[in-house]
């Protein structure tokens, strides 16, 4: 995403690389990390007189929860892609899962989308909708719209989204569809 070339007869790096990230889901991690915190406090000191069963649940409900919604909020906190000459990668938040690998071949063309919102998809992270296909959203604002030759598409939300759109379709070879996987 940096120092990309913004005139669209410049050569293209080899290596084109975006991102897109929402701090906003820091404070949902918070929110899971607390979970945690309440689960773990529970079972350390607990003044409970009703039993044990009603403690467990209270306790594993509590670290169940902090634990998918911290993980689960961490893995969108940013998403990056990675264009080469060979393919788009798209890697979520820290460790990069999940992650896919779309072969270039596989890619029937790109369009750039101003505006994806969450409230469109279900929400942040990794989609799939019936009438609209694939996406990773996790922020609303510019978008890559990946047309693939097997009919689907996939959305991501990144940064610089029409240089993005650039890059592939300076990539993209004018024939006929890839193989498909």
């Amino acid at each position: 995403m940096r120092d990309h070339p913004h005139d669209a007869n410049a050569p293209h790096p080899d290596v084109w690389t975006g991102r897109a990230t929402n701090r906003i889901q820091w404070l949902l991690a918070l929110v899971g990390a607390g979970c945690m915190a309440l689960g773990i406090e529970l079972a350390v000191d607990s003044a409970w007189t009703s039993g044990n069963a009603p403690l467990v649940m209270a306790v594993v409900g509590c670290i169940a929860t902090g634990l998918l919604v911290l993980f689960g909020t961490l893995a969108f906190v940013h998403v990056d892609l990675r264009l080469d000459k060979e393919c788009v990668e798209v890697r979520c938040g820290h460790m990069g899962v999940p992650r896919r690998r779309i072969p270039l071949a596989q890619v029937a063309g790109a369009d750039f989308d101003p505006q994806i919102t969450p409230r469109h998809w279900g929400g942040w992270g990794y989609r799939w909708r019936p009438e609209k296909g694939t996406a990773v959203v996790v922020r609303r604002g510019e978008g890559v719209v990946l047309r693939l030759w097997d009919g689907h598409t996939f959305t991501i939300t990144v940064d610089d989204a029409e240089a993005a759109v650039r890059a592939i379709r300076a990539r993209l070879r004018p024939s006929a569809p890839g193989p498909v996987h």
